[in-house]
């Protein structure tokens, strides 16, 4: 590999791992996942910052990676058993504060999806905020990657 591709390379990472940011919202350390290389959906996980003086809520995600983004949590039923399903208004990214999506919690859920997500790819996702607007975000798929948010 030459100096020229080999840097071409570096740089395109280091892109991948810059958080997006959009009129006072940072997304950082996104990953997507699928749960199985014959899976329909799969879910992409980030931390949403709010830099802003003004709360801030996500109110839809959209990709061309599956038919349909949704915004997801997951909830305890009265049997114990933790069950997906889509959050109605968005999350809520208070003023100089962050919320989380992480596996076990809030997520955006990726349903039908158009190819199966392999490690390594990207998956173009657009976030629209209440106030912030719209955020397009680069996420990897990082099919090795363990609960939590940190490298």
């Amino acid at each position: 590999m030459s100096l020229k591709t080999t840097f071409a390379a570096a740089l395109g990472a280091a892109l991948l791992a810059m958080p997006a940011l959009a009129d006072g919202i940072m997304v950082q350390d996104a990953y997507a996942r699928a749960s199985g290389k014959s899976a329909k959906s799969g879910a992409a996980f980030m931390i949403l910052m709010n830099k802003g003086d003004s709360d801030d809520r996500l109110v839809s995600a959209e990709t061309d990676a599956a038919a349909r983004a949704e915004l997801h949590t997951h909830i305890e039923d009265a049997n114990g058993v933790m069950r997906m399903r889509e959050v109605e208004g968005g999350f809520a990214i208070p003023a100089g504060g962050a919320h989380k999506l992480e596996r076990g919690g809030d997520h955006v859920m990726l349903m039908g999806l158009a190819a199966p997500l392999e490690h390594g790819d990207t998956v173009t996702l657009t976030l629209t905020f209440e106030q912030a607007g719209t955020v397009t975000v680069d996420v990897p798929v990082d099919l090795e990657r363990k609960g939590g948010h940190s490298h």
